[in-house]
């Protein structure tokens, strides 16, 4: 579904991403691990056509991200570090203007779907303001999935949850169908990540350092990484 091919992204002469190549199967759940700098960013960037690389290419199945960036868009979603919500609209109207955006049949009936699925259905009505960090981020998960993309890609999604909202995460994650979706999921953390990919990448010094199965590796063998 994904296949990053010797890709390359430098900012002048500093190289962020050095001649990276991975495939994500279809329905694969792959969490990206890394320190602050590692490029994860940067990558999640590229993949969901939002940056361009400096060499190199992504294909979204058969069609090269770079020469079909608006159409492929249509088959992503992207929870980010910034919700991308209006905090003045309600919940429901911020839907409404994503739906108009993706051109989401029977808009209503897929609004109140994904709204209880995240578990907002009775603050639909109320001002984005007015929701805590957590609820924001649900919405933006709702958000995310509202136009059913195939390709899901979250960048730390767990920033600046608390604990306990942290913790819901998986389940959230569980409810809104992540099991039909190909995902590419970043962390800070590594227990979380493990618990909720099925595949681990992690990033050092912008090369791929670990590709393997989730249960190859654990928090112990990839805890190094963060030491260096």
């Amino acid at each position: 579904m994904i296949k990053v091919r010797n890709l390359v992204k430098a900012f002048g002469s500093r190289v962020v991403l050095h001649n990276i190549s991975f495939e994500i199967a279809a329905g694969e759940f792959v969490t990206l691990l890394g320190i602050n700098g590692a490029g994860k960013t940067t990558l999640m960037s590229i993949i969901s056509t939002l940056s361009r690389p400096t060499a190199g290419s992504i294909f979204i199945g058969d069609m090269n991200a770079q020469q079909h960036a608006a159409y492929i868009r249509r088959y992503i979603g992207l929870v980010s570090h910034k919700t991308l919500l209006y905090d003045d609209l309600s919940g429901e109207q911020n839907l409404r203007f994503y739906a108009r955006m993706y051109d989401v049949q029977n808009p209503a009936a897929r609004i109140e779907t994904v709204l209880r699925q995240v578990g907002l259905w009775g603050r639909q009505k109320d001002p984005v303001r007015t929701y805590s960090r957590g609820m924001q981020q649900r919405l933006a998960i709702a958000r995310a999935i509202l136009h059913n993309p195939p390709i899901l890609l979250l960048d730390e999604p767990d920033t600046g949850l608390d604990q306990g909202a942290a913790t819901m995460l998986g389940d959230l994650l569980a409810a809104v169908g992540t099991a039909q979706r190909t995902v590419l999921m970043t962390t800070h953390n590594l227990e979380r990540g493990l618990s909720l990919g099925n595949r681990v990448l992690m990033l050092a010094d912008g090369k791929i350092a670990v590709d393997a199965p989730r249960d190859e590796v654990s928090v112990e063998s990839l805890s190094r990484f963060y030491r260096q």
